[in-house]
């Protein structure tokens, strides 16, 4: 019984994954009218808990593995139920964010209420690509003290972000931003680019501690805190982005498979 805690901790992490997507789908679109008879289109409010519910599917993805380790019950069956639960709560879940994004971008345009579905499934492409990087990942012994391609988990918090700054942000530039199709776009190429490509990038595994094996992290943790005062949620895609360069930066060796 005591092996299978850890498992429940992945269900638990599926099941915070499903009500991401549960909140995200019955948002739908608010259109009201203003008073010089200008059509105005919004998501409600209720979709930044799809933001939440992400958030709190991390954490205990975090916990299942450090359970594991510390009852010494990992298991070829946690290593795959661990990734079925993560291509739902860091790729589905935020694909949907992406999804009512986008639809609300083009709604926002003459007759964009009757947009063509072909603009706004190109969101599915973000959860194809973690399910994708993480079947690679199952199968390559190679990822000991580093990963190939972004952690799906990095990618899906980012997104989870985005309903956060939007609601939250009181900057018209952050906001007009995150109603612009093409952004939406670009974030769908560049995460699902970072998820499936081969670059060498870091991870919480090592081989022995130095100064110079412990550096990118501390200047990533120094980074997320002053971000997180100074610009709220902004932290999010701006820890993201750090992370990806001192990846880049630190690990000189390409790895491909």
């Amino acid at each position: 019984m005591i092996k299978q805690i850890p498992n429940l901790f992945t269900l638990l992490n599926l099941f915070f994954g499903c009500l991401a997507i549960l909140v995200t789908v019955q948002t739908g679109l608010t259109v009201s009218i203003d008073p010089s008879g200008q059509q105005t289109v919004e998501i409600p409010e209720k979709i930044y808990w799809a933001s939440i519910f992400i958030g709190i599917a991390a954490v205990v993805d975090f916990l299942d593995g450090f359970v594991a380790r510390a009852l010494k019950a990992s298991s070829e069956m946690g290593k795959q139920l661990d990734s079925l639960a993560d291509v739902v709560s860091f790729g589905v879940a935020p694909g949907m964010i992406v999804f009512e994004f986008l639809r609300r971008s083009f709604a926002g345009q003459e007759n964009g209420l009757d947009i063509n579905l072909v603009w706004v499934i190109p969101a599915f492409i973000i959860p194809c690509a973690g399910a994708y990087r993480l079947a690679r990942f199952n199968i390559d012994t190679s990822q000991s003290t580093g990963f190939k391609g972004v952690p799906i988990p990095a990618a899906g918090l980012l997104i989870a972000s985005f309903p956060l700054i939007y609601w939250f942000s009181n900057s018209e530039w952050q906001i007009s931003l995150l109603q612009n199709k093409w952004f939406w776009y670009a974030v769908i190429l560049i995460t699902s680019y970072l998820m499936v490509s081969t670059m060498p990038m870091l991870a919480l595994k090592f081989k022995g501690f130095s100064v110079k094996k412990l550096l990118p992290f501390l200047i990533l943790l120094l980074i997320i805190v002053v971000s997180a005062f100074v610009l709220g949620w902004m932290a999010v895609p701006v820890s993201f982005i750090a992370y990806v360069i001192l990846s880049l930066a630190f690990n000189k060796k390409e790895s491909s498979l």
